[in-house]
């Protein structure tokens, strides 16, 4: 078996499982503990996991959204006030499930604007807002997470052109593409950016390079990515390169 196929299968075990052993992914895959050890170097390297003692662990979706809510809660907020910013009265903005688009969420209240979204904590900050015309995305339910995702989901998005678009993400790889760890999120996010004219990735400076394990696309994909001012240098120059302006708030 390829390397390549092998390590994809590794993140495909820690997707389901959460954290496996070395000595199972070699009893797995049938090759020597050194080879699953660079193979999880490899990865972890790459940001795609995180090592424990003895083997590789990521989180995709088994951290609560309200766990997710704490973390960086102050960096994330400076982000979400930046990016309000970038709306004007009248615009149509979809808006990304994710904590720091629930924040930028708060942020839009009392607006004049359309937002469009399958994120079940933005519809909670602005469904009482008579000043935001509020148009929720259908799709299956993802409760951990507090979004929809689906086929309902990307059908609705192919039908919608927004002015911005502000995405989540789970990391910035150092060569700047934006990544994903729950596959089911990916298509959605795509569809996002198909719908889009301008679009805005939110992540704080922890997602550089994140765990993301799937690509949702190119740097040259997105518009801009608002950040903290201690984000990785090296990637930011690598997101400048590709003609995406950066915000640091």
């Amino acid at each position: 078996m390829l390397s390549a196929t092998r390590q994809a299968k590794i993140l495909d075990s820690l997707r389901t499982d959460g954290e496996v052993t070395v000595e199972e992914l070699a009893g797995q895959f049938g090759v020597s503990l050194s080879t699953i050890r660079r193979d999880l170097n490899a990865l972890s390297a790459e940001g795609l996991l995180r090592r424990v003692r003895g083997g590789g662990s990521v989180e995709p979706d088994k951290v609560p959204f309200g766990e997710v809510q704490r973390q960086h809660r102050p960096e994330k907020k400076r982000i979400a006030a930046r990016a309000a910013e970038l709306v004007h009265d009248g615009d149509v903005v979809l808006v990304d499930i994710g904590t720091t688009t629930a924040l930028l969420a708060k942020q839009l209240r009392g607006r004049r604007i359309t937002v469009i979204t399958a994120s079940l904590a933005v519809i909670d900050e602005l469904r009482g807002d008579e000043a935001v015309e509020l148009v929720v995305l259908g799709g299956v339910v993802r409760r951990n997470y507090h979004s929809m995702v689906g086929v309902l989901t990307e059908q609705a998005l192919a039908q919608l052109h927004a002015t911005i678009c502000f995405l989540g993400t789970s990391g910035i790889r150092p060569d700047g593409t934006i990544t994903d760890t729950t596959g089911i999120e990916v298509p959605v996010k795509r569809a996002m950016i198909a719908s889009s004219q301008t679009r805005v990735v939110l992540a704080d400076s922890n997602k550089f390079p994140g765990v993301g394990l799937l690509p949702v696309c190119e740097p040259g994909a997105i518009s801009c990515v608002v950040t903290n001012p201690d984000a990785d240098p090296a990637t930011l120059a690598a997101l400048r390169a590709a003609e995406v302006e950066v915000f640091l708030a």
